[in-house]
């Protein structure tokens, strides 16, 4: 009895570090470009593919391309890349009266500023989160925010 416990143990344990180590490499920001892939519902999943089908060629002047693992929840422009990734969870900082807050041609955003200089803005008020990462470079221009303005009011309704 003993034993079995043991190894029932050790197997979870594996399997934990396993999907830890698979979610570190998948959501660290590295030369090959790879993001989370957010797992939502099926209606959030629905959304975020008509928003992807309707995404804009150019954000900011800089050309689209594919993120690793490609995905109709994730999105890149530029070098270093801008990262739109749909289907996230609401962002704890939205529950923070001192979360700053911006609104952009009808859509509202939540600002987490990152400690690397990035940006990390995430819609309010809609049935599906889209996150939208503007690295240092960019951090100051809304740009970016504008170009996606659209294509969001479009495919992902308000409310909550």
């Amino acid at each position: 009895m003993f034993y079995r416990r043991v190894v029932l143990i050790s197997v979870s344990a594996a399997a934990c570090l396993s999907a830890a180590a698979v979610y570190v490499f998948t959501a660290s920001g590295s030369d090959d470009e790879s993001v989370a892939v957010p797992v939502p519902d099926s209606q959030v999943t629905a959304y975020c593919k008509a928003l992807h089908a309707q995404l804009p060629k150019k954000v900011n002047g800089l050309p689209g391309h594919d993120l690793k693992p490609v995905s109709p929840l994730t999105a890149g422009w530029g070098d270093p890349t801008i990262v739109l990734r749909c289907g996230v969870p609401r962002p704890a900082a939205d529950d923070s009266e001192n979360t700053d807050g911006v609104e952009v041609d009808g859509v509202g955003w939540s600002i987490e500023p990152q400690s690397d200089g990035s940006f990390r803005l995430t819609t309010t008020l809609r049935k599906a989160y889209v996150e939208v990462v503007l690295p240092k470079k960019y951090a100051t221009d809304l740009g970016p925010l504008t170009d996606l303005a659209s294509a969001v009011k479009h495919t992902i309704p308000a409310g909550i």
